[in-house]
């Protein structure tokens, strides 16, 4: 499968002039058509319900986006509750995903009147302490051992520090009914960023087996499974995307075969997804700036780590477009680097590509999730621009790319000037 970019050379020479390299923009109609392929593929569940991880993109414009398409917002700390109240989700649109969690942030989700998802066993006296147990509360499950898809293990609950085992949540459920909780959820998230069909579909039917033993072992009312994120998207040409249609269906199968059954039929679905619903729909513009011929060819760019950490902090991969170029021949071998003063600060390490030359620019595929969230200032380097490509063409600013005066902003020294 070719990659292809949501943006000509054309249009981002254009955007370019306006708004300096290095920048991320996203693609709202890719976004919107996402959003609409997962509530379809889950219409067969009347209370489905996607809450976008806001992690993954935390900029007020993309969950307005999000929240137009009916999705909620899951959030992980209390900057990202305040984030998802101020684009107007309130009450249950907000899941309150957290660990280790501080008391504060339980009070700040308490009072939005937010779900609240318990990691572990020991945060009931901390949620009880700071704003009292709420009538509907869920609680995350860890199973252990290794997680795996017939031969394949996708990951390694045991060494997950997320997540209750099945005799905590046991345990959690009768305490909280205790404590006034009258409706639950279940949740758990047991491998990242997966390219199987299957993988849904599994942990469903791991969910849905436990839910019913709940149910009956503690006789909680289980109002919604959460299936978390995990569901992943191609990053190399080479790979397959997940069918989400596909995985829609099996869930269901899982559902009539287990829930149904037992009388759950009336369980909401939720998913919680960031990579998926804004991956491939976010690119970070670079301009080749600079060539190095030394015992490798290298090509260095504006933008580096600082704009987009994953290939230095976990060795992934980012295809490369070097926009007007997408057709011709990847008859050069390069490294694509930063400036950063670390060694891993390479975007692409022996990646054909073609002939790059100073000026061109370079389209950086699938830095819609994790791209600028995870960004940081090492070297005094200066946080990129967010642009949004709207469905009527035009570009929008929806976040200024940062200044000195930004970085030096919390410095408080007493005769220091910044100029």
């Amino acid at each position: 499968m070719k990659k292809r970019p949501f943006l000509t050379e054309q249009k981002a020479r254009e955007i370019a002039r306006r708004y300096p390299t290095p920048f991320h923009i996203y693609d709202e109609a890719g976004i919107r058509k996402t959003a609409r392929a997962l509530r379809s593929a889950f219409s067969w569940n009347p209370g489905f319900r996607e809450y976008f991880a806001v992690k993954a993109t935390p900029n007020p414009f993309i969950l307005r986006i999000l929240k137009e398409e009916g999705c909620g917002a899951d959030c992980s700390s209390d900057t990202e509750l305040m984030l998802a109240k101020a684009v107007g989700f309130e009450g249950d649109e907000v899941m309150f995903s957290s660990n280790n969690t501080p008391a504060e942030d339980f009070a700040r989700a308490q009072e939005m009147g937010a779900l609240i998802n318990l990691d572990d066993y020991t945060l009931i006296e901390t949620l009880e302490s700071a704003c009292g147990v709420p009538q509907t509360v869920c609680c995350r499950f860890n199973p252990g051992g290794n997680f795996s898809i017939g031969n394949e293990i996708m990951d390694q609950p045991k060494d997950a520090k997320y997540g209750m085992t099945r005799a905590q949540l046991t345990q959690a459920y009768r305490l909280l009914m205790q404590k006034g909780a009258r409706h639950f959820g279940l949740h758990a998230f047991l491998a990242s960023n997966t390219l199987t069909n299957a993988y849904y579909p599994t942990l469903a039917r791991i969910l849905f087996k436990v839910a019913v033993e709940l149910q009956r072992e503690t006789g909680a009312h289980i109002g919604f499974i959460n299936l978390s994120g995990g569901i992943g998207i191609a990053y190399r040409p080479s790979e397959q995307p997940n069918d989400i249609e596909r995985i829609g269906e099996d869930v269901h199968r899982a559902f009539e075969e287990i829930l149904v059954p037992a009388g759950m039929g009336d369980v909401a679905i939720y998913t919680e997804l960031g990579r998926f619903m804004l991956g491939p729909h976010g690119a970070l513009v670079t301009r080749a700036s600079h060539e190095k011929h030394t015992y490798k060819e290298y090509i260095g760019v504006d933008a580096c780590a600082c704009n987009l950490i994953r290939p230095a902090m976990y060795g992934a991969y980012h295809h490369i477009t070097v926009l007007g170029k997408e057709d011709a021949p990847l008859d050069h071998v390069y490294d694509v680097v930063g400036s950063l003063c670390e060694n891993n600060d390479k975007f692409a390490i022996d990646r054909r590509l073609p002939r790059i030359d100073r000026g061109d620019l370079l389209y950086i595929h699938d830095t819609g999730a994790h791209g600028h969230s995870m960004g940081y200032n090492y070297n005094g380097k200066l946080r990129s621009a967010e642009l949004l490509l709207c469905e009527d063409g035009s570009v929008k600013l929806i976040r200024r790319a940062e200044t000195p005066a930004d970085y030096f902003a919390t410095l408080d020294f007493t005769g220091l000037r910044f100029e």
